[in-house]
């Protein structure tokens, strides 16, 4: 079938860390970010893990009951969705006419309890929805509550069916899944720099291209993933406030775009260097990798093989928020000053 250019899409992973444990600053740099993007003709861009305010690497690297303090500040750095950090992106979204999968820590109304999470909205500043981490892995538990199968979602933006997962969640076929039987065709993958953390030096990466590869065949999905590198101001935060620790070094991240039938479009790129990693995809290249493998359709045997997903609220403002809420609609009155 002729490719359609309406059905081109440019996208990017950011590959840069956060102003560690600054949220405002680090949505200045997301903010940045789009505006590049708005530039370069991207049309959709994919931030790592919980971005705002950073990840909290101290959990891999000091005692459990020395972590309060920066436990507690980790709380206070997190944003509400909706609220205003959020609103700042979704104007910025609007200015620059893109898309973005933001990872956030996000911190439940009214609570000190947090969920690593992903924010979608779409070109027009419509905020999709959210996704929460079903399942933090190892000493994540210490910091974010799990999320819910209401949160498990593919999102209809102007760019395609776009839902994403964070870091090992892809462990999680059945996660994976749930994904694929909603129609998706854009993924929107988010990790952190899991090659600095000890003992994860020279398996990470082969790690992350497993699982975004498999990802990308067995959804016949584009796949984006975007990993944030640990940098100085991380080191120094965590050594200031906690001490000195030897588990995270500097560097790390892994930042690519890959085609359904699992060859890179971009990337993957690693390291400390920041930058867009950035690929035009083309959707109608789904029509021809399906013709093999439709894993909504003919390779579904679902006479066979079935899938049951709870999608009820878990937390008491999954029942509350209602997705999609449209450009303008509970945004602050020009948030950044700007139009």
């Amino acid at each position: 079938m002729p490719s359609s250019a309406a059905r081109r899409r440019t996208v990017a992973a950011v590959h840069a860390a956060p102003v560690f444990m600054d949220t405002e600053a680090t949505v200045d740099k997301a903010v940045g970010f789009i505006e590049q993007a708005g530039r370069e003709g991207i049309d959709l861009l994919v931030f790592p893990e919980t971005f705002v305010p950073g990840y909290p690497y101290w959990i891999e690297a000091y005692a459990p009951l020395d972590q309060q303090a920066a436990d507690a500040a980790y709380a206070g750095a997190s944003v509400e969705v909706p609220g205003p950090q959020i609103d700042r992106v979704r104007s910025a979204c609007r200015r620059a006419g893109v898309g973005v999968v933001l990872g956030v820590s996000e911190r439940l109304a009214g609570t000190r309890t947090c969920f690593n999470s992903q924010v979608f909205v779409d070109p027009d500043g419509a905020l999709l929805g959210v996704h929460r981490k079903l399942q933090p892995t190892y000493a994540e538990r210490m910091v974010w509550a799990r999320g819910g199968g209401a949160t498990l979602s593919v999102f209809d933006s102007a760019l395609g069916r776009v839902g994403g997962l964070v870091c090992w969640e892809h462990t999680m076929n059945l996660a994976r899944q749930a994904l694929i039987v909603q129609g998706q065709e854009i993924h929107a993958a988010a990790w952190p720099g899991l090659s600095t953390m000890a003992g994860f030096e020279t398996v990470a990466d082969t790690q992350i291209d497993a699982m975004m590869k498999t990802h990308a065949l067995t959804a016949q999905a584009f796949v984006v993933s975007a990993g944030n590198p640990v940098d100085q101001i991380c080191l120094d935060w965590m050594e200031s406030t906690l001490g000195p620790q030897k588990h995270i070094t500097a560097g790390g991240g892994w930042s690519a775009v890959i085609h359904p039938f699992t060859q890179y479009l971009a990337g993957p790129h690693t390291g400390p260097e920041e930058r867009l990693v950035t690929a035009t995809i083309d959707l109608a290249d789904l029509d021809a990798v399906k013709v093999w493998v439709d894993s909504r359709g003919h390779y579904a045997r679902p006479e066979i093989l079935g899938l049951r997903v709870d999608q009820r609220p878990l937390w008491h403002d999954e029942g509350e928020r209602r997705w999609p809420a449209p450009a303008g609609g509970g945004e602050s009155e020009n948030p950044d000053g700007t139009d």
